[in-house]
C-alpha cells in the first residue's frame, strides 16, 4: 500500500504556511534519521527556503556520520554548546558527551537528559525549527501537536510537518523518491540516535555496546574521570566505572553474570568522537 498523495500535500501546506516569515530561511533540525531525510526532502520539494542544522553530539553512530557527510554536504554541522557554570565552577565549552559526563559528576538519566540540551536542543531558538517529529514514535510524542511553543523558550517554535505519519508512510515516501538512507537500517535498527542513549531499554543499550566497542569503552573512562572528580561532599554510590556502566544499563548494582569483562579497553577511545567532526 503505498504513501497517499494526500498525506504528502498537507505536508507541503504546512510547510509553506508555518515557515519563519521572520528570517529568509527556515531552521530544520537535521539528524540523519529516516524521519529527518524525509521532512528534508518533503522541506525542499514545498518551496521554501530552508537554512539545515545537524547538531554533532560526538555519540552518534559512524556509519550515520558518514551518511550525512557522504549525502548532505549542504548541512551546516553545528558543535555541542558552550555552557555555563555549573556547582560553582566556571564556564566551559563541552566538546564530547564524555567530558559532559565528567563535568556533570553523574551520568545521563531518562528523567535527567542533561545531554540533549547541551548536545542537540539548543540550536534555532528566536525561531521556527522544522523537524521529524511523529506521534508514532513513542507515548510521549504523541502529545505534541503539529505546530507549537517551545516549553523552555518562549520566543521558539516547533513544527511538526510529518507528525501524524506512519513508520510505513515513511518508508513508502523513501522508497517511492528513491531516497538514499543509513544502513543502519537494514541491519535492524528501527531508529538511529545517540550510541547508548539513556532512554533505551537494556537490551538496546547492551546490542548498541557490543555494535561499538570503543564508544562502550569511552563511556568507561568517562565514568572513570566522573568518579575521580566527583566532589567529596557528594555521597559516592559506585565503587569503580564498571559499577556505574552496570547502573547506567540496568539501574542495578554490579552483577557477576555480566559480560563487560569481553571488552578491551583502547587507548585514547574517549576522543574518537571529537576527532570524527574535523
Amino acid at each position: 500500500m503505498s504513501l497517499a498523495p494526500e498525506k504528502i500535500q498537507i505536508a507541503y501546506e504546512r510547510l509553506r504556511f508555518h515557515r519563519d516569515r521572520n528570517r529568509d530561511k527556515t531552521y530544520l533540525a537535521f539528524s540523519g534519521g529516516k524521519d529527518s531525510i524525509v521532512t528534508y526532502d518533503l522541506a525542499k520539494k514545498s518551496g521554501i527556503p530552508i537554512e539545515p542544522h545537524y547538531h554533532f553530539t560526538t555519540v552518534d553512530p559512524p556509519e550515520l556520520v558518514k551518511f550525512i557527510k557522504d549525502n548532505y554536504p549542504e548541512v551546516t554541522w553545528d558543535k555541542p554548546l558552550k555552557i555555563g557554570t555549573h556547582r560553582g565552577e566556571s564556564s566551559v565549552t563541552i566538546k564530547s558527551m564524555f567530558q559532559l559526563i565528567e563535568w556533570k559528576h553523574t551520568p545521563p538519566t531518562r528523567r535527567f537528559r542533561y545531554c540533549c540540551e547541551v548536545l542537540k536542543e539548543y540550536g534555532g531558538r528566536g525561531r521556527t525549527v522544522i523537524d521529524g517529529v511523529r506521534w508514532a514514535e513513542s507515548k510521549r510524542r504523541s502529545k505534541r501537536m503539529m505546530y507549537e511553543r517551545c516549553s523552555k523558550n518562549d520566543d521558539t517554535f516547533y513544527l511538526h510537518p510529518i507528525i501524524d505519519w506512519s513508520d510505513e508512510d515513511v518508508w513508502d515516501y523513501i522508497h517511492q523518491n528513491d531516497l538514499k538512507y543509513c544502513s543502519l537500517y537494514d541491519e535492524g535498527f528501527t531508529r538511529i540516535g545517540c550510541i547508548m542513549c539513556p532512554l533505551t531499554n537494556s537490551e538496546q543499550m547492551l546490542k548498541e555496546a557490543k555494535r561499538w566497542p570503543k564508544y562502550y569503552n569511552a563511556y568507561l573512562n568517562a565514568f572513570r574521570r566522573m568518579l575521580e572528580t566527583k566532589p567529596l561532599h557528594q555521597k559516592l554510590q559506585w565503587v569503580d566505572e564498571y559499577d556505574v556502566m552496570n547502573w547506567y544499563i540496568y539501574g542495578t548494582k554490579l552483577s557477576d553474570s555480566w559480560w563487560y569483562g569481553t571488552v578491551t579497553y583502547e587507548d585514547n577511545s574517549e576522543d574518537l568522537s571529537c576527532e570524527m567532526f574535523g
